[in-house]
Order: C-alpha cells, then sequence, then structure tokens
C-alpha cells in the first residue's frame, strides 16, 4: 500500500465519519441552506459586537426548536426575565406559552451568585452551573441550550488563563454531561476583529457565527460572518440579513 493509498483512506474515512453526523436545523431562515444545520450535541459560538443580533439569533434557534419537538433551555445571564418576555411578545414570540408548556424553559442567575462562587475553584462553579442547567435539561427532555452571554459567568475573575480554563471546563462539561446542542454567546468590543471575548472560545466551539454591521455610503447592513463549521463542506463567508418580527433572523444572500 502506497502513502497515497493510506492518505485516501483516511481521507475517505473522515468524510464517512463527517457525514454520519446528526444534524440539528437551526431554524434561522436561509441559514440551513447554507450550513446544513449544527452538529447535535456540538457547541456553537455566536460572537458580534452589541446590538448585532446575538440574543435574536439564539431565541430563533431556541423557538424553532420548541415548536418542533426540541424543547430548550435558556440561560439568560444579564436580563431581566420579565424584560426578556416582554421583548420576545412586542417581537411577535410568546415565550411565556413554551414555558407554560414545557417547551422552554428559562433560567436566570441568582442576585448572589458572584458571592457564592467567589474563591472557588473553576471545578466547583462549572460543576454548580451545570447541575442547575442539567435540572431543566432531564424535565423537559431538552435538546436545545443557549447561554446568553458566556462572559458574567466569570464572575469578575482577572486572570485570563483562569478564565480560559474555566470557559474550556464549562464547554466540555456541558457536552459530556448533557448532550445539548448548544449555542453559547460573546460579545466582542467595539470596533475589534476579535472572534471571541476571552480568545479560547472560538477554538472549543464546533462552529463560529459572527454578526455584525457593515456601512456602504449612508446605509448599515446587518452581516453575518461564517467563521468555521467544523466536520462541514462550509466555505468562510459573509452574508447580509435581515431581522424580521415573529420571524427572526433571515439570511438574504452573500454580502458584495
Amino acid at each position: 500500500m502506497t502513502e497515497a493509498d493510506v492518505i485516501t483512506r483516511k481521507g475517505d474515512r473522515v468524510k464517512e465519519e463527517a457525514e454520519d453526523l446528526p444534524l440539528v436545523k437551526t431554524g434561522i431562515e436561509g441559514l440551513d441552506e447554507i450550513i446544513g444545520g449544527f452538529i447535535r450535541g456540538r457547541t456553537y459560538l455566536v460572537a458580534g459586537e452589541t446590538g448585532t443580533g446575538k440574543t435574536l439569533f439564539s431565541l430563533s434557534f431556541l423557538v424553532y426548536g420548541a415548536m418542533n419537538g426540541e424543547p430548550g433551555v435558556y440561560l439568560l445571564v444579564d436580563e431581566d426575565y420579565d424584560d426578556l418576555i416582554r421583548g420576545a411578545r412586542a417581537f411577535g414570540w410568546d415565550l411565556e406559552y413554551l414555558v407554560k408548556n414545557d417547551l422552554l424553559s428559562v433560567l436566570t442567575l441568582l442576585p448572589d451568585f458572584p458571592e457564592r462562587v467567589r474563591k472557588k475553584s473553576v471545578d466547583t462553579i462549572v460543576n454548580s452551573i451545570v447541575s442547575s442547567i442539567e435540572e431543566e435539561v432531564a424535565r423537559l427532555n431538552a435538546q436545545r441550550l443557549v447561554i446568553d452571554p458566556v462572559a458574567p459567568l466569570v464572575v469578575g475573575e482577572t486572570d485570563l488563563v483562569r478564565v480560559r480554563e474555566y470557559i474550556r471546563n464549562l464547554v466540555i462539561t456541558i457536552e459530556k454531561e448533557l448532550g445539548t446542542t448548544t449555542i453559547i454567546t460573546s460579545e466582542v468590543p467595539t470596533g475589534s476583529n476579535q472572534l471571541s471575548r476571552f480568545g479560547v472560545e472560538e477554538f472549543l466551539a464546533a462552529g463560529v457565527i459572527v454578526l455584525g454591521l457593515q456601512r456602504v455610503g449612508n446605509k448599515f447592513y446587518r452581516t453575518m460572518f461564517i467563521r468555521k463549521m467544523r466536520w462541514r463542506p462550509v466555505q468562510p463567508a459573509i452574508y447580509y440579513f435581515d431581522i424580521v418580527p415573529g420571524r427572526g433572523i433571515v439570511v438574504k444572500g452573500p454580502a458584495k
């Protein structure tokens, strides 16, 4: 057997394994036609500056799942529960209906969360968070999870090495213990070319989608940069999208 034969066989095996990976639809109009869907049980990063649509992307993912037999859990980190419900209702989504019918669970951090975990080990903090989510995942038989955003869970930690260890443990533990298809959102500084807040999320995620704004003359266009889709035959590309009440994120086409 030649070296070329070995390389070819390895390539065929990887291709077969990739084709066998189960996919779930994101529910984002126009996106599934491009990427095929998310790999079930893996974690995806949705990043972008403030106001670019990260929360609406996440809710589109959860609402679609809830209405198609895949209940979800939403860990709401830096917004008030009632504000979320009112905002979603005004947008055209009745999240209370989904909650009451056990199609969605919205979790919020306790006000004293930072104090409770202060000086605790990374493993202890991660296990505490995952344990709380796990109860709701089991109750609903949830298939989808959103953490929006991930940064506040670091609770003021200033040591970048520790922060990265924390996020790494969180992602790995969620995939191992919960098995949900997960979106984590990360806000990047305005004007930055970063893909995430701490520079580690994009390496852990199976896919990275960056939302942004593009100025053309006096007009602004919403953009979606598909930066990474592991094990998927998807080329990095930028697309325009709209935010449509009642429908969420709607991908229109390639950016010019």
